[in-house]
């Protein structure tokens, strides 16, 4: 990204699951685009690390703490977050977990389901409500949901995955309609296989998959992923919500 790039000057945003790979990519271009930066995760160690790189390059940013799975830590977090930054004008609801790589229906746990939605459905959930009120505020709040191609080509062995992120393109599609009188936009973004840590433990097998049906035939990286994330935060997407963005390089053409 281009530190030129003032896309985002002054707007506020708070970014989940920032520690690391697609979360700090996007916490990165976001802050680079000329916003201040409210980085989220669970990883507190590396939140602080990740953090401190990007003060380092004097990238307006701060870490918070959150468990998705709580509500009370979604709350602070919130809180804290918006008393940092004064203000919101935009969520990008990245963290998520996927813990059921790997096992079909059949061998899935109902404990394993539980805690993939818990995290993914409504932790995305519970972020969004704890955040409208300082969205509406705003005036010109734009909402981010990450979801993922894989509900869009229907990915074997995944399957408490695959059906929390076609929930969050559905929550996606509700919200627009509900926030589109408090001039907030909903979008999601629906990556393919990305080369980042949660990604660690896919098989070869599966990607490559990917690389020989992907019209642009190369491995992606978070940076790929990134300008749909600033798109859907910036003015240029006023008029632009309720959509999935699949952004994959051509794996899967939404």
């Amino acid at each position: 990204m281009n530190p030129s790039n003032q896309l985002l000057a002054g707007r506020r945003v708070l970014i989940t699951g920032a520690a690391r790979g697609l979360g700090l990519a996007f916490a990165t271009a976001v802050a680079e685009a000329g916003a201040s930066v409210a980085m989220a995760d669970i990883l507190q160690d590396s939140l602080q690390q990740a953090v401190a790189g990007l003060q380092e390059r004097a990238l307006n940013v701060a870490g918070f703490t959150v468990d998705l799975a709580d509500p009370l830590s979604i709350d602070a977090c919130v809180a804290q977050s918006v008393d940092w930054l004064g203000g919101l004008d935009g969520l990008v609801n990245n963290a998520a977990i996927t813990n059921s790589g790997g096992k079909t229906s059949e061998q899935l746990s109902i404990a394993v389901w539980d805690q993939v939605m818990d995290v993914n459905v409504r932790g995305t959930w519970l972020m969004t409500n704890a955040c409208l009120p300082a969205l509406r505020q705003s005036g010109r709040g734009s909402i981010v949901n990450l979801s993922s191609d894989t509900p869009l080509w229907g990915a074997p062995n995944l399957l408490a995955y695959v059906a929390s992120k076609s929930a969050v393109i559905g929550m996606t599609r509700s919200l627009a309609r509900e926030l589109g009188g408090d001039n907030i936009t909903v979008n999601a973004v629906a990556p393919g296989l990305t080369l980042v840590e949660a990604t660690a433990y896919v098989p070869k097998q599966r990607h490559q998959i990917y690389l020989d049906r992907r019209a642009i035939q190369r491995e992606q990286l978070p940076q790929d992923v990134c300008g749909a994330v600033l798109f859907a935060l910036s003015d240029l997407s006023r008029f632009f919500t309720g959509q999935v963005m699949a952004v994959n390089g051509g794996f899967v053409m939404n």
